[in-house]
């Protein structure tokens, strides 16, 4: 991407931010870092924790995705990108389903 295609620096940092935000509101790392918390005795470290290991896991996610805007034109990166996400979602919705048949079996 060419210096002048590139989208605003402020567009770029709210829209990184607002999409993980949104992403991590009651996922299972928020949840897991709310029991530490209460658990712990010690919020401020568990925050620190926390928060290191996002930075960690994003630095990875923006490493991989940088190295993949080099090697892949971007539209395979947009189909990639959505057949996960797609795959993702399938996944999850037939582990929801086999819990609930699981737990409430029809027959």
């Amino acid at each position: 991407m060419t210096e002048s295609a590139r989208p605003p620096f402020l567009t770029v940092l709210i829209s990184s931010f607002t999409t993980v935000f949104l992403a991590e509101l009651g996922d299972k790392t928020q949840l897991a870092t709310l029991l530490l918390a209460a658990q712990s005795g010690s919020p401020w470290l568990v925050f620190l924790g926390a928060a290191l290991a996002l930075i960690a896991s994003s630095l990875v996610g923006v490493l991989v995705g940088q190295w993949l805007s080099k090697v892949l034109p971007p539209e395979r990166l947009q189909l990639m990108a959505g057949v996960l996400m797609v795959s993702l979602g399938l996944w999850l919705g037939l582990q929801a389903a086999r819990a609930l048949l699981i737990t409430h079996p029809m027959f």
